[in-house]
């Protein structure tokens, strides 16, 4: 079995501050590590199989192909295709390839927009992989996901019918780093069915990891222009999508357009035409082939008055590639997204040097998916991050433009792409008043109903990510990320880049702070031991259980189900000083008073009187028992200790607050006073099994 999923968040997140996830240092993607497994493959002499995402139907998934098709494909490598295949044929190049059976228009076109990037397309294919030194069957590719850059591990066997590659395939018959770095991408996406339909703005920042921007075409400012023309002589990625029609189906139009179809844009230009300047964008289809055929295409007679130096820019060619004006651009495209490593593109800026914060967190039903502010009363349930930017030097000719990005990606826990679902998401933006400003913990509801945002996002999307520039004078503000409507759960990245240094915290805190609570009853008396303790004076887990469930619920008009053995087991186990399995008498009634204290607190926050607590009451009693949470947390013990609609029983809260205590003391007791604690593997298996 692997560690569990808590552990692994915990050695992610420590990675991630030792550098792990970054392009020099990806993470190891499902745990593959490609050096070991290319050593190994080499030393045995095998050629490799990948088992996460093997050759067999379940990675193609349905859809793509009919059944009868799905049925007789064959996965081949490269050498049983070709007799001398080749990785890359002299250089990358966007029009290497041509799509294949399947809808990932998206995708293709993201790689056509990559080529024109040598170093980060370098980064992600690894131009040095071949068939012939060393070469075992193996392959990897890099890529962004959700705020960290990953290292793909795939094998070389690709889905064919009929000795043909199924899916995208290269001009050059020998050449296979297009086919390769697409079931890469299918790999991450779950299946090559997961790759059909999508927004070509998730390849582009799963290539990049940088900020991206969409801009409705229909709405576009004079400004557009300029900033294609600027991502285009800087290391950015830009791609279009045109809008569906009446069938929702790819439908060639008569201007050669395809409906509901992704393209690359591959440059911008500005012509001289009989005296006029004329701005021009030149798009790729990834079809290879199909092609605008108005004004400005390929052979278009507005080409012959031009001016003769800028006729250079036309290739007569059916190879999916050709130019339109910005005009015919602007009517007949949907949208264009801009994704920059180089913010300073998107923000306007000259050379601003710009830091950047990443926060993770979720958004969990009953805890911390509180809705936008059309929910007032639950609003301040959402996460909030306290974010204080400081006051720098900044260059005169910038003092207009934006010093603070705030982008917000939600992220699935679906294995599957098509299976996530993407909610409408946005964020609000709050200056802190001069008097809260050492304002301990989350802002209340009062806060929020009360207090005008300085900053928010101009709609609530169903997107992937989200993001917004503002000019934001120094000082201190709370960043409230949410879903549209409560009680929709989600993980999200948030990422706040700021010309100015900004300090960003949680504002639930990272943890546990616990008050200790003294029970009142101070009488040390416990008639009812006696009663249930063995001959030797110690009651072990079955008689616990007998003495709380015959007396802990005197006098309910309705009784709860009890406490089962291996709850009282694992109380045992927490109360045991001596480590015999069994409850002195002293163990006992030290056990009997804190389940008592618990117990009343327990009904006293229960207002709703169902015999359980909802998460909103969970948060009021476990603050009278003496703990305040952090959000992640607090989602943690909702998910370990609530039914699957989030209700958490009296047995439960009491184990959860007895566990909360000992792990504390035990933390406190072995780290003596420090920050950490060091356990060899016998302390730590011991400390762990019982308990």
């Amino acid at each position: 079995m692997p560690a569990s999923g808590v552990c692994l968040n915990i050695v992610s997140e420590r990675n991630h501050k030792d550098g792990q996830g970054s392009p020099s240092n990806p993470e190891m993607f499902l745990g593959q590590d490609f050096h070991r497994l290319k050593t190994f493959c080499l030393r045995e002499r095998l050629r490799f199989i990948d088992n996460l995402f093997p050759p067999e139907k379940k990675s193609i998934g349905l859809g793509p192909l009919p059944y009868a098709d799905l049925a007789r494909v064959v996965w081949k490598r490269p050498q049983d295709l070709v007799s001398n295949p080749i990785y890359i044929v002299e250089g990358t190049s966007r029009f290497d390839f041509i799509q294949g059976n399947l809808g990932n228009c998206w995708f293709l076109a993201s790689v056509g927009a990559l080529t024109f990037q040598r170093r980060i397309m370098t980064q992600i294919i690894h131009e040095e992989q071949n068939f012939s030194v060393d070469y075992a069957g193996i392959f990897h590719f890099r890529f962004w996901r959700f705020g960290k850059w990953v290292d793909v591990v795939i094998d070389d066997k690709l889905p064919t019918i009929d000795g043909r590659l199924v899916f995208v395939q290269s001009k050059t018959p020998n050449e296979f780093w297009p086919a390769l770095l697409e079931k890469a991408y299918a790999k991450v996406c779950g299946s090559y069915a997961d790759m059909n339909a999508g927004n070509i703005s998730e390849a582009l920042m799963d290539f990049t990891g940088g900020p991206h921007m969409t801009f409705k075409l229909s709405e576009a400012t004079e400004n557009l222009w300029e900033l294609m023309r600027r991502a285009s002589q800087s290391e950015s990625l830009m791609g279009c999508g045109t809008p569906g029609g009446p069938v929702l189906q790819n439908t060639v139009l008569r201007n050669g357009l395809v409906e509901m179809h992704a393209y690359a844009v591959t440059g911008v230009a500005e012509v001289v035409c009989q005296g006029r300047p004329v701005k021009l964008v030149r798009i790729l289809n990834p079809w290879g082939r199909g092609e605008w055929n108005g004004d400005w295409s390929d052979n278009s007679p507005l080409w012959k008055l031009a001016r003769s130096e800028d006729q250079r820019y036309n290739t007569v060619l059916d190879n999916g590639e050709f130019w339109m004006s910005m005009e015919d651009f602007c009517k007949n495209y949907e949208n264009v997204d801009i994704c920059c490593t180089d913010i300073n593109v998107l923000a306007g800026s000259q050379s601003s040097s710009w830091k950047t914060e990443v926060h993770n967190g979720q958004w969990v039903i009953g805890t911390t998916a509180g809705g936008c502010l059309n929910n007032p009363d639950s609003f301040s349930k959402n996460p909030q991050y306290h974010v204080i930017l400081q006051k720098t030097a900044e260059d005169p000719r910038e003092e207009n433009t934006p010093n603070m990005l705030v982008s917000l990606t939600q992220k699935s826990n679906k294995r599957n792409r098509h299976l996530a679902t993407n909610l409408h998401i946005g964020f609000v933006i709050y200056e802190v008043p001069a008097h809260l400003k050492d304002h301990k913990g989350k802002f209340s509801a009062s806060f929020f109903k009360s207090t005008p945002p300085v900053g928010k996002v101009k709609n609530f999307l169903n997107a992937r990510e989200i993001m917004e520039f503002f000019r934001l004078k120094a000082g201190e503000y709370l960043i409230v990320p949410s879903t549209f409507d409560q009680n929709e759960a989600s993980s999200f990245i948030l990422m706040i880049y700021s010309k100015t240094k900004a300090i960003v915290q949680d504002s639930s805190g990272y943890g546990i702070t616990r008050t200790k609570i003294i029970p009142r009853d101070n009488d040390d008396s416990f008639p009812l031991f006696l009663q249930y303790a063995d001959q030797y004076g110690e009651v072990d887990a079955e008689r616990l259980q007998r003495l709380l469930n015959d007396n802990l619920h005197a006098g309910l008009s309705q009784k709860p189900k009890g406490f089962s053995l291996d709850l009282c087991k694992s109380m045992v186990a927490l109360m045991d000083l001596t480590v015999t399995g069994r409850l002195c008498e002293f163990e006992c009634l030290r056990l009997w008073k804190r389940v008592e204290m618990l117990k009343d607190i327990f009904y006293h926050k229960d207002i709703s009187h169902t015999g359980t607590l909802s998460l909103n009451e969970l948060q009021n009693a476990l603050q009278a028992a003496g703990f305040v949470l952090s959000d992640s947390m607090l989602n943690l013990m909702a998910l370990r200790y609530g039914d699957s609609s989030g209700q958490i029983n009296l047995e439960n809260f009491v184990f959860l607050i007895l566990r909360m205590e000992c792990m504390d003391k035990t933390f406190k007791r072995i780290a003596a006073g420090g920050q950490g604690m060091m356990l060899q593997e016998n302390e730590w298996m011991h400390l762990t099994m019982y308990s």
